[in-house]
């Protein structure tokens, strides 16, 4: 791996877009920088067993053209929102897209912040699950998926529940499960692709 020049160096490893704390991933990015040329699949068999269970490594390529960040264009998301009727969701986020705006806070690393959390979800729906993840019948669970574009600041799935609270009174009894499905360019038809796609044949790494 290479290091940073000067008194105190850094591996060179740069995240795109990493996912909030205690939320889940299917699809986080890297980019590492290394000191020669390697086998990308090498790579990614090393770097997967030196990490913990659960954590997965799924393809390596040689970095060319764009560097990641700019390929990070949208995210998206799937929230399961346990004790909370698919209907009640629905009428929340039928108002939250009709809003032209909506105003939520958040704690920042340069203070509290007001934003709009609106404008950066580009596509929202809403699906019945057939159970909750407890697997009782008897309790509903609604899903929420949503697409965002990268913004900033970042617009993240807990601003647009915290939207829902401010436009319709919506509060989930017990706290969501968020996981991100994907992440990367963005097509006019609203289609998330994978930002390594230019790069297949070739120190990108895809985890999870």
């Amino acid at each position: 791996m290479a290091f940073s020049q000067g008194f105190t160096p850094h591996p060179k490893i740069s995240y795109a877009s990493a996912a909030p704390t205690g939320v889940a991933s299917e699809a986080e990015y890297l980019e590492i920088g290394l000191r020669e040329p390697v086998d990308p699949e090498q790579l990614r068999l090393a770097l997967d067993a030196a990490l913990s269970p659960g954590l997965d490594v799924l393809d390596a390529v040689v970095a060319s053209g764009a560097s990641l960040p700019d390929r990070i264009e949208a995210s998206r998301w799937r929230i399961e929102l346990p004790q909370v009727d698919p209907d009640v969701l629905a009428k929340a986020v039928a108002v939250f897209s009709a809003a032209e705006e909506v105003l939520v806070e958040r704690m920042t690393k340069q203070g509290r912040r007001t934003f709009d959390a609106r404008a950066a979800v580009i596509g929202i729906d809403v699906i019945a699950a057939p159970t909750t993840p407890s697997e009782d019948p008897d309790v509903p669970c609604a899903i929420l998926e949503l697409v965002v574009r990268q913004v900033t600041p970042s617009v993240r799935p807990d601003d647009v529940l915290s939207g829902f609270r401010v436009v319709a009174g919506l509060e989930p009894p017990v706290a969501p499960k968020v996981i991100r499905l994907a992440q990367g360019t963005l097509t006019a038809q609203g289609a998330i692709v994978d930002p390594l796609d230019a790069d297949r044949d070739g120190a990108t790494i895809g985890g999870r």
